[in-house]
């Protein structure tokens, strides 16, 4: 868990004992206790409970911090699916707009992911050797150089099923 400031930063002069317990207790022991609750289950708790309330400057930090702990835009978009039919469907509204917001800042920003080489295209042919989200940016074209190198740029929580490239005659194509 990375030390939050958030507190301090925006509160610090107004409210200082008001900053350091939301800095040091809430967030620096509350939600350091990882081996009773992940950071994503807090984060879905949180997302939660601050939508039913109806909170939605603060919701908005917590979507942010959840997309950082891993929780995806399908599953928020779930989360508030659930949550209108208890919390109410004006909130909903209200917080679909976030997500949105939230997940569509890292939409824009896809471009930088891969560095100088791109994000590239889903990784469909090899999406069996991935849990999760993967683009594929050729940087060669096999049928010319005889060898496929490319970038493999994961999403978050991705991960790869380690595999052999095993060598055969002529070029597999991509």
């Amino acid at each position: 868990m990375e030390k939050q400031t958030a507190g301090r930063d925006n509160l610090g002069k107004l409210a200082p004992k008001f900053a350091e317990l939301n800095d040091d207790i809430l967030f620096g022991e509350v939600w350091s206790r990882e081996k009773e609750l992940s950071l994503r289950d807090r984060s879905m708790i949180t997302i939660a409970a601050l939508m039913s309330l109806g909170l939605f400057p603060q919701l908005k930090s917590h979507f942010v911090m959840g997309k950082k702990h891993g929780i995806t835009k399908a599953e928020a978009v779930e989360v508030v699916t659930q949550l209108a039919f208890y919390s109410g469907w004006a909130k909903a509204w209200s917080a679909f707009a976030l997500i949105e917001e939230v997940y569509e800042e890292e939409n824009e920003k896809k471009e930088e992911h891969g560095g100088i080489f791109g994000i590239g295209e889903p990784n469909v042919k090899f999406a069996k050797y991935f849990m999760g989200n993967s683009y594929l940016k050729p940087l060669t074209n096999p049928e010319k150089t005889n060898v496929l190198i490319a970038n493999v740029t994961f999403e978050p929580k991705c991960r790869n099923n380690w595999h052999i490239h095993h060598a055969t005659k002529g070029v597999d194509k991509y």
